[in-house]
């Protein structure tokens, strides 16, 4: 399986054409920006079609990505000091250092085995400079046990196709996972015709000391968590965390 994206990746970019990726990319920038990161070389685990990279490449930083999805790499803008290649992120030797490491929206969280887990935190710390920053998203335990997902129905659509995207959760509460089940119906404007795909998504959730125990493990302390973009302390009402790791 080239990508738990498969089919999904080539409608990416228009199902979240609704997020605030400046909003998201000003919130990263000022977690680096408060440890002196004002400039340098930052990698990004799992960096999509590019939207965050090519924000952050515009702001002066140089931003590496590495995806494992071929067509969202196809779809990633051209932007000078962003550049991206197609490699696994719990294996992919660079063979040097950077100064952050970036792994955005939920990518963590995608990491449902600890065999993965523990490699990608791994790879993480080889890629560091002494004192460089591993800034990531995930699904926060105490939040998914209170909400409780439940089915969403997404209707979007751009000149060319009308998608409607019913996802339905599947918890497994001794996993600390939910896998999300998606069916996608894709109606083509221009023919009327229309495209059904599934695909599943499975999703880790964490703990503050799931990820403590993590970043002890791999030579990290953690400086922060809160919640993404707000910046809150993390509640039962705060389903995305992003935390900030030191390499020590």
């Amino acid at each position: 399986m080239e990508s738990v994206f498969n089919a999904y990746s080539q409608y990416y970019d228009l199902l979240y054409k609704d997020k605030n990726y400046i909003e998201e990319s000003d919130y990263i920038k000022s977690i680096l920006a408060s440890h002196n990161l004002l400039k340098g070389d930052l990698l990004e685990f799992g960096s999509g079609t590019g939207k965050h990279g090519c924000l952050l490449a515009r702001s002066g930083y140089k931003v590496h990505g590495i995806e494992r999805s071929a067509t969202m790499i196809a779809k990633a803008q051209k932007v000078t000091g962003f550049s991206c290649q197609k490699g696994d992120i719990s294996k992919i030797k660079m063979n040097r250092f950077y100064d952050a490491i970036l792994s955005l929206f939920h990518v963590v969280s995608y990491q449902t085995t600890d065999n993965e887990l523990q490699a990608v935190f791994t790879n993480a710390t080889l890629h560091l400079n002494k004192g460089g920053l591993f800034v990531f998203d995930f699904w926060y335990s105490p939040a998914v046990l209170a909400q409780r997902p439940v089915v969403r129905v997404k209707r979007i659509k751009d000149n060319q196709v009308e998608i409607t995207r019913i996802a339905e959760p599947k918890i497994y509460l001794n996993k600390n996972r939910v896998d999300v089940n998606y069916t996608i119906f894709v109606r083509d404007l221009v023919n009327d015709k229309i495209h059904t795909f599934q695909e599943a998504h499975p999703m880790r959730h964490f703990s503050l000391p799931e990820i403590d125990a993590l970043a002890g493990k791999h030579g990290f302390e953690r400086v922060k968590a809160e919640e993404f973009v707000t910046s809150n302390l993390p509640s039962e009402k705060t389903w995305g965390v992003c935390a900030v790791l030191k390499k020590i």
